[in-house]
């Protein structure tokens, strides 16, 4: 027959041992790209890490003896990823550039910067901090971010109504826009503000373009007001200066288990007086401590109790968190809804303890069950973080105007123009 007149046949399937062979040799060939884009990339991780260059004004410093105060072995306690917040935190340090507005009327309200006392003091420290320090510059084509100065807690004490704060807020804002050309290259994005006072977050509520694109650096980082943690940063409440020194090695005289006093302003407030307050384990008082009951009293209590309960109030924040960290009572966090601060740097779970607000009504035998060593190693990680709680004028390296820095440093990076 000849051949025009065969029968064309089905192409042949490959037999399984052929099969085999090629899906081992395809199985092979991945696993040696996969074992030498890993080896590139230890090696990249190595270089990088390595000549690090700092900025001059860190001198001959060593990028892994850089005052942190903690061996290298020791960071992994407090830390999610403790090589990465170094390098990170050099760069920062070198690099970072923030073009402030200039003030203007200096009658007005929002240019008042906020006094460095009270529990609402983080305001007054980062503008100062900001203010005074290496990250300013003038020149807006050298910054990252762009700080709008608005500090609103004046307002309330002159009386002004939170509609009119609104309006003052929007003017203010509408005039940066008209005068300077940088809002309109993002629409806000690379801008940020700072407040404390939950009177600063209801004055900005009526202006969406601050809401929506603007980062805000507040002290109440409430989902429920719309803080978007990925895009907003949250500013520690810490109430300086503080009565008393920070408490350290100091656990032998921790004999309370749990304490706390506050007012009744809130939902789960109520319920933990309630519950607790006639307990003889617990020290809990259904109000504050009066002064005319002794000197710092209240203070004292941090120094003789093992764990400090720390409800929201009004707002999910509380200067109370810091006081605990401060005076080495380790927090535990009872709240459903708290962005805590530095939540994407630091372990809270190390040096705290989370709970949901319905175990309030479990709250003794909780704490209860933590054991002696377990206790030891919290307080011992929380030591280690008190100098991210601290305020300074002038500000000092990894103290809170730090960490909120570098918490904007990590956002600029998703802004591109």
């Amino acid at each position: 027959m000849s051949a025009a007149g065969k029968q064309l046949q089905p192409p042949q399937s490959p037999s399984p041992s052929s099969l085999f062979t090629i899906r081992g040799s395809l199985l092979a060939l991945a696993l040696l790209t996969l074992m030498s884009f890993t080896l590139v990339s230890l090696k990249s991780l190595h270089s990088t890490a390595t000549p690090v260059k700092l900025s001059p004004s860190l001198g001959s410093q060593k990028l892994w003896s850089d005052g942190l105060g903690v061996g290298d072995g020791d960071l992994s306690d407090i830390y999610h990823l403790p090589d990465v917040f170094r390098l990170n935190y050099a760069a920062m340090e070198r690099d970072f550039k923030v073009f402030i507005y200039p003030d203007g009327d200096p009658n007005t309200f929002y240019q008042t910067p906020r006094k460095l006392t009270g529990k609402y003091a983080s305001e007054g420290y980062f503008f100062q901090n900001i203010r005074e320090g290496r990250f300013r510059t003038d020149d807006p084509d050298r910054a990252h971010l762009f700080f709008i100065p608005i500090s609103c807690h004046k307002m309330r004490g002159k009386g002004t109504s939170y509609e009119n704060m609104t309006i003052i807020v929007q003017n203010y804002v509408d005039s940066l826009i008209a005068k300077h050309p940088y809002w309109n290259r993002t629409l806000g994005a690379d801008h940020f503000f700072v407040t404390c006072h939950d009177v600063g977050v209801r004055a900005t509520e009526g202006v969406p373009l601050l809401v929506k694109n603007s980062i805000r650096v507040v002290c109440s980082p409430s989902y429920d007001v719309g803080f978007i943690p990925h895009k907003d940063v949250a500013l520690p409440q810490v109430l300086q200066p503080f009565a008393l020194p920070a408490g350290g090695n100091d656990v032998e005289n921790r004999t309370r288990l749990g304490f706390w006093a506050g007012h009744r302003n809130s939902k789960i407030r109520v319920i933990l007086a309630r519950v607790w307050e006639n307990d003889t384990e617990l020290d809990i008082s259904n109000n504050r401590i009066s002064r005319a009951t002794g000197h710092l009293v209240y203070q004292k209590r941090f120094y003789r109790t093992k764990f400090c309960i720390c409800p929201g109030g009004s707002q999910v924040n509380s200067a109370r968190i810091a006081d605990a960290i401060h005076y080495g009572c380790i927090p535990v966090i009872l709240s459903d809804y708290y962005d805590l601060p530095f939540n994407d740097i630091l372990d809270w779970r190390k040096f705290s303890i989370i709970l949901k607000e319905s175990e309030v009504y479990n709250l003794k035998q909780v704490l209860k069950d933590i054991s002696d060593a377990e206790f030891l190693q919290l307080h011992e990680n929380l030591v280690k973080v008190q100098k991210h709680f601290q305020w300074n004028s002038p500000p000092i390296r990894y103290d809170a105007f730090h960490m909120v820095m570098y918490e904007l440093w990590l956002r600029h990076h998703v802004i591109k123009y």
